[in-house]
């Protein structure tokens, strides 16, 4: 008899048929009623048991955790909720569970007290389909840019390079920590390293991704990417997962169409694919929302966030006419901003960002063209010398949600930018090369996957969109 997964069974048509299913007990009620889950979908599948035909020992052993295998008669359910349950033949505990110390109760747990319990976590129904959203949007970034002509690229995770300039990076070394090389100064000696140079882990894979979209034409990167930032916020992780795509021959405008339609491809599978999960989400986020106060409350429900997205073109406003929009703005004027529009040049805060989606253009936007001087060193500058072909996407709620631009191909203008940032032109030795060696127009962006995730999700919490989130003082599990 094949093994079936709750999913399949509570899709079936056809009932009277003997079926086998293993899962983890959820609730096990009056002694006969046992409501059964495997992971495969959110909703449970209802085993009825005659208990006076089982062993008493045996269900005593029933309790809530327990992993358990089930065969029986799928049949036409008799109560509501479900189509069909499954009336138990024969039943096997498959494993030990101890009640008394289970922490996954059949109660209400605080998102904190689930993240000290991270392993067991994806037992209750808001984690297990988080993570199987998470899933969903992995694969339909793959099968997005797989369609439409890209190639995987697995960029390194140790690097000599800071592509954001941060400084905020992971050293990798297997020097001595007590006891390291010295140089005739005093200084840590890295020749003596492993690699024979320092080295860290990556922040982000666009500047290799760079280099083999200026021979294979389009690439894309996902992978994990690190941040040495002691921010312990609910949006900021140590270790996170990056998109990075990277088109040659594509300047800005191609590049902002290209991230319009990527978006709104990724968001409209779950749409399609995910909405039980998405449908429990939802309403679990509107329970919430009632509890805050009216002004903290958002003005759209979870999946109506979604369908904003999905159905809306996306606004594009320069920098320059987004400050005037928002220096004019009646927040801005009543003092009601946190961070105050003054003049041009300010960096945008989420606030200032979701005024502009959500209260003034009401649908996604797309600026572009900001001051040179709060963006990266490789962005293209712009004829004016005061802004670069940048462009951020901000989604309802929660503000950027994507940030690229086209790239600076112009080797001179390059070195100029890296002298202004003191950044030595032979440690991007071969980043200059492709300004050398066939430069062209290209651009690119990144989206941060566990942002997307929290958007997709309702998720306030970025650790809680992430299997094992790493943070300042916690590395666990």
């Amino acid at each position: 008899m094949n093994t079936k997964s709750v999913s399949e069974l509570l899709n079936q048509d056809i009932t009277l048929q003997k079926v086998t299913i293993k899962g983890w007990v959820r609730t096990f009620r009056a002694n006969r009623f046992i409501a059964l889950n495997d992971g495969s979908t959110i909703n449970n599948i209802q085993c009825v048991v005659d208990f006076e035909n089982f062993d008493e020992a045996l269900l005593k052993r029933i309790t809530t955790g327990a992993a358990i295998e089930v065969n029986g008669d799928l049949v036409e359910s008799q109560g509501k909720g479900q189509k069909v349950e499954i009336v138990v033949s024969s039943l096997e505990v498959l494993g030990d569970s101890d009640p008394e110390t289970y922490p996954i109760q059949p109660k209400k747990h605080s998102f904190e007290f689930l993240r000290e319990n991270a392993h067991l976590r994806t037992r209750t129904n808001t984690f297990s389909a988080v993570m199987r959203l998470r899933s969903s949007l992995s694969f339909a970034i793959h099968k997005y840019f797989n369609e439409n002509g890209f190639y995987y690229m697995h960029t390194p995770i140790i690097t000599g390079s800071d592509a954001e300039g941060a400084g905020e990076m992971f050293r990798v070394t297997n020097l001595d920590a007590k006891n390291p090389p010295l140089t005739k100064e005093g200084k840590v000696n890295y020749k003596e390293d492993f690699f024979g140079k320092e080295t860290n882990l990556t922040v982000s894979g666009q500047l290799e991704a760079e280099t083999y979209a200026m021979s294979l034409g389009k690439v894309y990167t996902f992978g994990p990417t690190f941040r040495a930032e002691n921010s312990n916020t609910s949006r900021h992780l140590s270790e996170f997962w990056m998109i990075e795509p990277e088109v040659a021959f594509m300047d800005l405008a191609g590049n902002m169409d290209l991230a319009e339609d990527f978006m709104k491809s990724v968001i409209s599978y779950v749409l399609e694919h995910n909405r039980e999960d998405l449908e429990f989400l939802d309403e679990r986020l509107f329970n919430d929302e009632k509890t805050k106060p009216q002004a903290e409350r958002s003005e759209m429900r979870l999946i109506e966030k979604l369908k904003f997205v999905t159905d809306n073109n996306f606004k594009r406003v320069s920098y320059t006419e987004a400050i005037d929009i928002l220096r004019n703005s009646k927040p801005n004027k009543k003092k009601k901003f946190k961070y105050l529009i003054n003049e041009w040049g300010a960096d945008l805060q989420s606030e200032h960002e979701r005024f502009l989606v959500e209260k003034h253009f009401k649908c996604p936007v797309i600026l572009f063209d900001y001051p040179a001087n709060i963006k990266a060193f490789y962005m293209r500058l712009n004829e004016d010398e005061k802004t670069v072909r940048a462009m951020d996407i901000l989604f309802p709620g929660i503000g950027e949600i994507v940030g690229g631009s086209q790239r600076e191909e112009r080797l001179e203008v390059l070195k100029q930018k890296m002298a202004a940032l003191d950044i030595p032109e032979e440690e991007l030795w071969w980043y200059l090369d492709l300004r050398k060696y066939g430069t062209a127009v290209h651009s690119g962006f990144g989206l941060g996957f566990e942002r997307l995730v929290m958007f997709a999700t309702g998720m306030s919490n970025i650790r809680d969109v992430i299997p094992y989130p790493r943070t300042p003082q916690n590395a666990e599990f």
